[in-house]
């Protein structure tokens, strides 16, 4: 359940931040509007709300990658348990089978155990990969003036 959530949190921040990103180029559109109509403090104004629309957008993609990470850290954790305690069973499995000292059961139990191990290793890996993709974005601050300058 908790897992749920935060991976709807952190779909809930990527549209967000897809919207700030609309906001943004509305807002660029009317700095083209303002500045043909040689209404310089309008287009300052619009200017600001665009420099600060698309602060917010970052804002909202790094929270979201911080969220995803999160959520991968929880999936790791809950399979890791699943896998942890499969191998237990496997473990005490053993011990019986070695108790009885059948050949074609210990081979059998050697096989699953070998195959818990490969599924750990598999999880682990991918959860490595998913760590190491996820980063935050910076980017430097925009100053009005030369947005202005961009626009027109």
């Amino acid at each position: 359940e908790h897992l749920f959530n935060l991976k709807f949190a952190a779909k809930e921040l990527n549209r967000n931040a897809k919207k700030c990103d609309k906001e943004e180029k509305a807002e660029k559109a009317k700095i083209k509007k303002a500045i043909q109509k040689g209404n310089t403090e309008v287009a300052r104004i619009h200017a600001e709300n665009a420099i600060r629309q698309k602060n917010q957008a970052i804002n909202f993609l790094r929270m979201s990658a911080r969220v995803d990470a999160v959520a991968a850290r929880v999936q790791t954790a809950v399979t890791m348990g699943k896998v942890t305690k499969s191998m237990a069973g496997v473990v005490k499995s053993m011990d019986a089978t070695l108790r009885s000292m059948n050949l074609e059961k210990i081979s059998a139990l050697m096989d699953k155990f070998e195959h818990q191990f490969e599924t750990l290793d598999v999880q682990t890996q991918q959860m490595e990969d998913t760590m190491s993709s996820t980063t935050t974005l910076t980017t430097p601050q925009v100053r009005i003036v030369s947005l202005l300058r961009i626009t027109f």
